[in-house]
């Protein structure tokens, strides 16, 4: 087969990916075509390894990125290509994978591919139709993430700089002990725990759905996550999101959760957390991601005690507000107010691109400290 068959074959194969619900764009299967050139293409499991690294972003899509390779490379037997042509395919061009397969894989690649991503992602959540939130949901749920591990108070063995006087005492009992020899320990690393509360009130309808597709997602790819909704009541919704389908997730979260769209009391929701979770969740200096428009119907002073507690508890507060993605927004509202003295960032969260952002600033603050 010549380089731009399987140019096509790879096109169509990234076409049929995307129809059976994984996000592949243009750039992805351009990527899978310079890959092949880097391994054995008579390995037919080096092939399948190295195109499910590109296509697959969560383990649930792994049965079916194998049902469909076996469907479409089942007839390229015992290699996908004749290695002379692995220079030639290293030199294919991005645009020769947005059309190879016809007319229909330039139609999903512009909706679902690399002009997807353009078009959603500095649009408002307000603003999109279903069609348009479905693929804003695809795209958060495939978000990259890669967090960072932080240093510990706890000690472990290892190469560090401080020395090991249990072990090498140990150590000193026996044949050798005449020839003493130092050990060492060093800072024990470990990956921050998140922890996310999300505004589900009235005024948020339109925006916590995407936020709970986020938190979905969050604990998917992070070790410690605890997922908290509130409108007139705190409820822990951590084990219905361990479910690992996302629509599953969310419509046992729609079942158990009583205060969807009613008035928002903040200040209550968190005296709750600090009166119930903090000492079993505060632990390991976790980070806080609150998701509100800070509109509050309780008792500014209540929220200003509880918001203060809360950060004294904990590594970092993080605040998304959806309409802190406006140019004039100012945080005005008295539960805004409240907050701002106490929480450490304040960042947009009404569109594809600030959730990337959110990302961004999790990873990063995830191994400062």
């Amino acid at each position: 087969m010549s380089p731009l068959g399987l140019i096509d074959q790879l096109s169509a194969f990234s076409s049929s990916l995307r129809g059976r619900g994984l996000v592949v764009t243009p750039d992805q299967t351009s990527d899978m075509a310079r890959a092949l050139t880097l391994i054995d293409l008579a390995s037919r499991t080096q092939a399948r390894a190295s195109l499910r690294s590109l296509a697959v972003t969560d383990p649930s899509q792994i049965p079916v990125f194998d049902e469909e390779f076996d469907r479409f490379f089942a007839g390229f037997p015992p290699s996908l290509l004749p290695p002379r042509h692995d220079v030639e395919l290293s030199r294919v061009p991005v645009s020769s994978l947005q059309g190879g397969a016809g007319s229909e894989s330039v139609d999903v690649a512009a909706q679902s591919g690399a002009s997807a991503v353009e078009r959603l992602a500095t649009r408002d959540f307000a603003d999109l139709d279903d069609d348009d939130l479905q693929e804003a949901r695809r795209l958060v749920m495939t978000m990259m993430w890669h967090p960072t591990d932080y240093r510990t108070r706890r000690w472990s063995p290892g190469d560090g700089r401080r020395p090991d006087l249990r072990r090498t005492l140990r150590k000193a009992v026996g044949p050798t002990g005449d020839m003493m020899s130092l050990s060492w320990k060093r800072r024990r690393r470990k990956e921050r725990p998140l922890i996310i509360i999300a505004d589900i009130s009235g005024s948020m309808e339109k925006y916590s759905d995407i936020f709970l597709v986020f938190a979905h997602a969050a604990q998917r790819r992070l070790r410690e996550v605890e997922i908290f909704t509130f409108s007139t009541r705190l409820s822990r919704i951590t084990e219905d999101m361990r479910r690992r389908d996302t629509r599953t997730a969310l419509a046992r979260v729609a079942e158990r959760v009583t205060d969807w769209s009613g008035g928002t009391q903040i200040g209550e929701a968190l005296s709750e957390w600090n009166r119930l979770w903090s000492r079993r969740l505060a632990r390991g200096g976790p980070v806080v991601m609150i998701l509100s428009d800070g509109w509050d119907c309780g008792d500014p002073g209540l929220l200003t005690t509880e918001i203060a507690r809360l950060a004294r508890s904990v590594h970092q507060v993080i605040w998304l507000n959806p309409l802190a993605a406006r140019d004039s927004y100012q945080p005005l509202t008295r539960g805004m107010q409240a907050v701002m003295p106490h929480i450490d960032q304040l960042l947009p969260a009404a569109s594809v691109s600030d959730f990337k952002g959110v990302v961004k600033v999790l990873d990063s603050v995830a191994g400062a400290g």
